[in-house]
């Protein structure tokens, strides 16, 4: 038995498959603004954030981005497409799609914004009492 806690503990899981900082969007029905404050939640704790999107979220990922750079909380640092063979199980044949990823860092005034947008939010409980 120690053994197999022996092996579990010393399992060494590749850092680009598990990035901390990598929001990967997906062509659900989740409001764009889900992922827009999910990216700044991560900003706050990594400094910057990787989205990463395929086929058709990838239209998601643009938005959410130039959201975020429009508004002053992040620059572009990197931007990344390729195309990747998905195995489709139905008809048995690989598949290419598109891929993006976007590197985005934090502005200078990105911790100011977000305590604007705290304080904002604080004024609005207030009111609501």
């Amino acid at each position: 038995m120690e053994e197999i806690t022996d092996g579990v503990t010393n399992i060494s899981i590749s850092a680009d498959s598990q990035k901390k900082n990598r929001i990967q969007v997906s062509n659900t029905k989740k409001p764009l603004f889900f992922y827009v404050n999910l990216a700044k939640r991560y900003m706050q704790q990594h400094n910057e954030v990787e989205l990463s999107a395929l086929g058709m979220a990838i239209s998601t990922v643009v938005s959410v981005a130039e959201i975020l750079k429009n508004n002053g909380f992040a620059v572009e640092k990197k931007i990344m497409t390729s195309t990747v063979e998905i195995r489709d199980e139905s008809r048995g044949r690989p598949i290419s799609k598109a891929k993006i990823e976007i590197v985005l860092g934090k502005t200078e005034k990105f911790d100011e914004l977000m305590a604007a947008a705290a304080e904002e939010r604080a004024g609005d409980v207030e009111e609501q009492s």
